[in-house]
């Protein structure tokens, strides 16, 4: 039997044994919007929500500020990128007045080549500013207060802030703490100062049963984020969602909180898969390109299969990571990771009250590394950083399957080819999608 997983910018091929049982895990078949254009203006010219519209918002001498997700999300800004800069100057918005910024959270800016792939647009590349937020700039945030239930900082980059129109845009997919991505995260912390950023990534936020996949109700980065766009003044989002090919299946505009749980609702019928059994071995990617660039990342991977992985199995990774490690910040979390042991970690950030940067992503590792023994496959880490990953890293996927199935005396082996974009989730008696 044959399965691709995602891998790069491409797939990488298992050719498995005809005596496995195999259980691939996919995303439920998702529509595809026939005219992609049409829908996203149809969209803004319909917006959700209370509240001001672009209509009652834009006209000549007004500011607007774009937000749009970094390299690490494979949003569509080509499509609807130029269509919301066009209608923002037919309702009298200046060229000069409107700035694209890449919502970067603490992660590198997007420059160069990349940029421009980023946007998809020359045209918005010309027509307009596009910058990058830096989230260690003391001097290019606004100071909005604290939010008023667990009282975290909240600094938010000023263009944003003081812009007359505030527009978020992104993708709407599972994210492994926040529950969605998309709408309110694209504020924070995507252009969020970076002690806003590590106060609410501390470890009693991210150790909170609630903080997880597919989650939003209780979910205490959900809460803060919502708590953040209060004190912001409100905004409007753009929300895409995009199927297994990343065909624009679809979208929203309007009010942030609004526009953002219908996308919710819509892409949960999708992305969450009940599986009626768990399994000893559980093979996934890291999504491929653009989210496998780095090892930082594929720990999302991880953490979206460990839910059908049996306790005492083998979850098995293939992550490009061409970038290799990820931030200088997040390489010494591992190092200390590899240092104290899984625990040992866990009680070093236990009471602090801002995380170490990056050092969140090293604790969300620990999840499945609880429940099972993680294996790596990558051709972009170094020695050096393989021996950081904490994990096992190996030379084969195919060989490593055999060997669980072997070692665990069972053949039935579950795939997950598209990553962390589909969360599967055990469901005695369910039936698989």
């Amino acid at each position: 039997m044959q399965v691709d997983l995602n891998y790069a910018k491409g797939r990488l091929t298992l050719n498995l044994d005809e005596a496995y049982d195999v259980t691939v895990v996919g995303k439920r078949p998702m529509p595809v919007l026939s005219d992609p254009h049409l829908a996203i203006t149809d969209a803004i010219n319909h917006p959700i929500g209370a509240g001001p519209t672009l209509d009652d918002m834009a006209g000549p001498g007004k500011t607007a500020c774009i937000l749009i997700c970094d390299i690490t999300r494979p949003v569509p800004n080509g499509l609807f990128l130029p269509i919301l800069i066009r209608r923002l100057m037919d309702l009298g918005v200046g060229a000069d007045d409107i700035t694209v910024l890449v919502a970067t959270g603490l992660h590198r800016p997007n420059e160069g080549q990349e940029l421009v792939e980023l946007v998809g647009s020359d045209w918005v590349m010309d027509t307009v500013r596009v910058e990058n937020h830096f989230a260690r700039d003391d001097a290019a945030h606004t100071d909005l207060g604290k939010t008023e239930t667990r009282g975290t900082s909240v600094r938010i980059d000023s263009r944003f802030v003081d812009a007359d129109i505030r527009i978020a845009t992104g993708l709407v997919e599972p994210h492994f703490m926040a529950g969605y991505s998309g709408g309110r995260k694209v504020i924070a912390p995507g252009v969020a100062h970076a002690e806003t950023i590590t106060t609410f990534h501390n470890a009693a936020f991210m150790e909170n049963p609630n903080a997880i996949n597919c989650n939003l109700a209780g979910n205490p980065l959900h809460e803060e984020q919502l708590q953040i766009v209060k004190k912001v003044g409100g905004a409007l989002a753009l929300n895409t969602v995009i199927d297994e090919e990343r065909r624009l299946s679809y979208v929203t505009f309007g009010e942030i909180v609004e526009s953002h749980a219908q996308a919710v609702a819509f892409v949960k019928r999708y992305t969450e898969v009940t599986v009626p059994r768990l399994f000893k071995t559980v093979v996934t990617s890291a999504a491929g390109y653009p989210l496998d660039k780095t090892y930082y990342q594929t720990v999302k991977g991880m953490v979206g299969a460990m839910d059908i992985l049996e306790p005492g199995g083998n979850l098995i990774i293939a992550s490009a990571c061409e970038e290799g490690i990820g931030s200088e910040e997040f390489a010494a979390a591992q190092k200390r990771l590899v240092a104290l042991g899984p625990d040992g970690f866990l009680r070093s950030i236990q009471q602090k009250s801002r995380a170490d940067i990056d050092e969140w992503q090293t604790e969300m590792q620990l999840k499945p590394m609880r429940i099972g023994t993680i294996h790596l496959y990558t051709d972009g880490l170094s020695a050096a950083d393989q021996a950081l990953t904490g994990v096992n890293c190996i030379a084969s996927v195919e060989q490593t399957i055999a060997q669980s199935v072997a070692d665990m005396g069972d053949n039935a082996i579950a795939v997950i080819p598209e990553g962390p974009y589909v969360i599967p989730r055990y469901l005695p008696q369910a039936k698989t999608a």
